[in-house]
């Protein structure tokens, strides 16, 4: 028998605007349940250009009044090992696009340092993250958002490398195989122990992918958006119609 991701909750928009407000909207209404369970909202962002625009949604007048943002605290699922004003760095994109523009405090927005020695920058990150959510296992966070490559990879778990199989560290350091740079990232422990976990899917180069992670054998090696299988937590694709056309319908609805 196939072994399968356990039943993921597939939301499905159906263009471009669409996906946009539907992801905006999912981020509002996940911070107003946290802030009024938990009196704060600790979320962890993911990079490339698919949450950009939904970023740039959040900073606008519509989102201001909306919830407490200086109860929002922001973190990042990984990091390129560059310095912060570099173009490649996944703070310098949500920055721009939204926490130049946002009322969040800037003593919660929690970077990565990219600019310092990778190990030593990932074991002090996950020092960080233990200190704002105390937690006798992996410590929940409200909202881990991630991306997932055309690879099957996400936030920088890539297929082979050990870090899809860690079991311990909550934050790892590596060089994978044809990357430019060091990468630092959550590992399945610390994505799994989140109370929300979602990924955000975007165009039909990646609809064969989907497919084969939400559908496909269990090979998180292979594919690794596989190996997030929250423990208690939920887990929600957000995708358009495109990424989602070879998904089977039984398996989803459309917002």
């Amino acid at each position: 028998m196939t072994d399968q991701l356990d039943k993921p909750t597939l939301h499905v928009f159906p263009d471009k605007p669409g996906f946009i407000s539907g992801v905006a909207e999912f981020i509002i209404g996940v911070a107003a349940g946290a802030i009024a369970e938990r009196c704060r909202f600790i979320v962890a962002l993911s990079g490339g250009g698919t949450p950009r625009p939904v970023y740039a949604r959040l900073s606008t007048a519509g989102y201001r009044d909306r919830i407490a943002w200086e109860k929002v605290h922001i973190l990042f699922g990984d990091e390129r090992c560059v310095p912060p004003d570099d173009p490649r760095s996944n703070y310098r994109m949500v920055r721009r696009a939204w926490l130049d523009h946002s009322p969040i405090p800037a003593g919660n927005i929690h970077r990565i340092r990219g600019e310092d020695e990778p190990v030593a920058e990932a074991l002090r990150y996950e020092q960080n993250i233990l200190r704002l959510i105390p937690s006798e296992g992996p410590p929940p966070f409200d909202l881990i958002l991630l991306g997932m490559g055309e690879d099957g990879h996400t936030a920088s778990l890539f297929p082979g490398t050990a870090a899809v199989r860690e079991t311990e560290r909550l934050v790892a350091a590596h060089h994978a195989e044809g990357m430019t740079t060091w990468r630092i990232t959550f590992t399945p422990p610390l994505i799994n122990a989140a109370r929300h976990v979602a990924f955000l899917v975007e165009g039909a180069a990646k609809a064969e992918m989907l497919r084969n992670v939400i559908e496909g054998p269990f090979r998180p090696d292979v594919w690794p958006a596989q190996c997030v299988k929250p423990v208690k937590g939920a887990l929600h694709w957000l995708v358009d119609a495109a990424a989602a056309a070879k998904v089977c319908e039984s398996k989803g609805e459309s917002a």
